[in-house]
């Protein structure tokens, strides 16, 4: 495996991150016959801020990002998106426990939001976040640090 490092997003174009968004997001959204590129890029666009985006690289490769905004009461963990090729390896959970170590410092919750469908949602689950609410497209998750 190649040396992974996390550093912020400030110097990154966001069309880079929009594009790895769009591909590993493309498989759920296909699933559930939404997929939109223009749609993908354009919601992840509107909502960007460097400030609160990590970009994930391995090697000098580009392979990821996830956005962390705290809130007074919570964080919340916006996007995790890491390249289909980089999956499977633990990369997300390690991640994903960094975010809850951040937030059992700071003795608030996280929450977020999973495409209903997609498995993203048994990877919250299995990193400890309990189903809050659905709607029609979205599950929402809540995690509590002990």
């Amino acid at each position: 495996m190649h040396q992974v490092t996390i550093s912020n997003a400030e110097n990154v174009d966001p069309s880079c991150l929009a594009a790895i968004r769009v591909e590993a997001m493309r498989p759920s959204l296909e699933a559930i016959g939404r997929f939109d590129p223009e749609r993908a890029r354009k919601r992840f666009l509107e909502t960007y801020v460097p400030q609160d985006t990590q970009i994930i690289r391995a090697e000098n490769d580009l392979i990821g990002f996830y956005v962390l905004r705290k809130h007074s009461d919570h964080f919340y963990l916006d996007h995790v998106y890491i390249l289909p090729l980089h999956q499977g390896g633990g990369l997300g959970r390690r991640i994903v426990h960094s975010v809850q170590d951040q937030a059992r410092e700071a003795g608030l919750p996280v929450r977020l939001m999973a495409l209903r469908g997609s498995p993203a949602n048994d990877f919250y689950v299995s990193c400890g976040f309990a189903l809050d609410q659905s709607d029609e497209l979205d599950n929402y998750y809540n995690w509590e640090p002990a």
